[in-house]
């Protein structure tokens, strides 16, 4: 793990930028041809990359993060919400030619249906995170790889220069939209200190039948790995080590981005040094406060309301 030292970041975040639009109401089943009302609408930040951007700043980190948003008006909603909660917005290009991304979410009582249009998702490019910034932070954190499509060829040898300039790693790949979970991913495993993927996706990549073998797999080929279990918690490795953290019960109203405060909170501990299970239940804990309100950055908690959280 890099130390502090003289580095003026704690956390570079190479990653995606875009909006959702949530709405929710009793039924929400489009019908072409035909209005209907809904309860209530809400214009919130989104992007894994982002929600995890604006959680370890909340937790005091110092972080930056770099992404293409569009000469628009929610391009500039998404760098006025980043820089109210403390993330460094001076690597993020403005491009004139697409659009912010935007997600509607369809949030019913039981179940959520998304539509997204990718904008400027896609178009990061690994020469975007340039060596000297990698030289001035401790950490490169990659989100929602498999949406990253230009990125998503150059991973593993973005995350191989990172570490040449001394940055621990960490990756959440998210759901892969085309099924392969091959190809550049399982390459950048091999440059990627921390992998947080989900109960879903481990299995994915790991060739496994269930998240407890997928960790076990995946644990003989990257240092730490964290699984995400939903609302049965977390589980964890590093070498021979093995812990579990049940999911901490907070009242729900949305769970959008809750493994994205997640992967936030672990990294955190792993900066500070701390042992596997606190790293594994400050996020837990992080996750579960972050889902009090709609969206995934409102109900983000301070250090010391997840902690309080890990000591009830």
């Amino acid at each position: 793990m890099p130390q502090e030292g003289h580095r003026e970041l704690d956390i570079v975040v190479a990653g995606e930028i875009n909006v959702d639009l949530i709405l929710t109401g009793p039924d929400l089943q489009p019908q072409f041809g035909q209005e209907k009302l809904v309860d209530d609408a809400t214009l919130t930040m989104g992007s894994s990359s982002v929600i995890f951007a604006c959680q370890a700043a909340r937790l005091g980190l110092r972080v930056a993060l770099i992404g293409n948003v569009g000469a628009d008006a929610l391009g500039e909603f998404m760098l006025r919400g980043l820089q109210e909660r403390g993330v460094h917005t001076e690597w993020v290009r403005r491009r004139t030619d697409l659009k912010t991304g935007i997600t509607v979410s369809l949030s019913g009582p039981g179940d959520r249906a998304m539509f997204t249009y990718p904008g400027c998702i896609p178009t990061l490019r690994a020469a975007d995170v340039p060596d000297e910034l990698l030289r001035r932070t401790r950490h490169l954190h990659v989100g929602s790889a498999f949406l990253q499509e230009a990125l998503l060829p150059e991973l593993p040898s973005l995350l191989g220069r990172a570490r040449e300039c001394g940055c621990s790693t960490s990756l959440d790949t998210g759901w892969d939209p085309h099924e392969r979970w091959n190809g550049a991913v399982q390459a950048a495993l091999q440059e990627t200190t921390v992998f947080l993927p989900n109960e879903e996706e481990a299995p994915r990549l790991a060739a496994a039948s269930t998240p407890e073998q997928a960790l076990e797999a995946l644990a003989q080929r990257i240092p730490i790995v964290a699984i995400k279990l939903g609302a049965k918690g977390a589980i964890a490795a590093r070498g021979a080590e093995r812990c579990r953290c049940p999911a901490y019960r907070v009242p729900v109203v949305d769970t959008t981005g809750a493994g994205d405060s997640f992967d936030a909170g672990f990294v955190y501990g792993f900066l500070q040094g701390w042992p596997l299970e606190r790293c594994l239940k400050l996020g837990c804990a992080c996750g579960a406060l972050s889902t009090r309100a709609l969206g995934g950055t409102t109900a983000q908690p301070s250090l010391a309301e997840a902690l309080a959280l890990m000591e009830s």
